[in-house]
């Protein structure tokens, strides 16, 4: 399968359908901490091996991981290269989207300057902190955070 995922539609549906399931996302976040045996990224799940080669199936179909097998071991691999591809076609599109909602929104301001857009109309609210008594005779420094960021933790 080509790496390109900007010249296949094919490649990138692929992809994003098998990241659409928790089982697998949570499969390559293990996997991004280093290689991982088909049992390894079983234990976490309650599901059957047959239900786990499955999901490893569909991640391997997608090019977003590599499958070795090491005499009775099967080792998982992330494939990085792939999903830097995927990466960047998410941060390529987002650009061009939001260039194209600044351009729409600076021809209607052009064409209608009376009518504002619904970010101009809103009132900036006067957000102030909120200070938390300190009931739990907490350190000086801990209070002095708490009332810089305005929430108690």
């Amino acid at each position: 399968m080509s790496t390109n995922l900007s010249s296949e539609p094919d490649s990138l549906n692929s992809a994003f359908s098998a990241l659409s399931d928790p089982t697998r996302r949570a499969m390559l976040i293990r996997l991004a901490q280093g290689e991982a045996s088909v049992n390894e990224l079983a234990a976490p799940f309650k599901m059957s091996l047959p239900a786990i080669s499955k999901h490893i199936k569909v991640l391997e179909k997608a090019g977003l991981l590599t499958k070795t097998i090491n005499a009775q071991q099967r080792l998982c691999k992330i494939d990085v290269a792939h999903l830097e591809l995927l990466s960047d076609w998410i941060s390529r599109e987002t650009t061009i989207n939001i260039a194209i909602k600044a351009i729409k929104t600076t021809a209607i301001s052009k064409k209608n300057p009376q009518k504002r857009s619904v970010a101009q109309k809103i009132p900036q609210a006067n957000i102030q902190p909120k200070i938390i008594p300190n009931d739990n005779h907490e350190s000086n420094d801990q209070n002095d955070l708490q009332q810089q960021i305005g929430f108690d933790f």
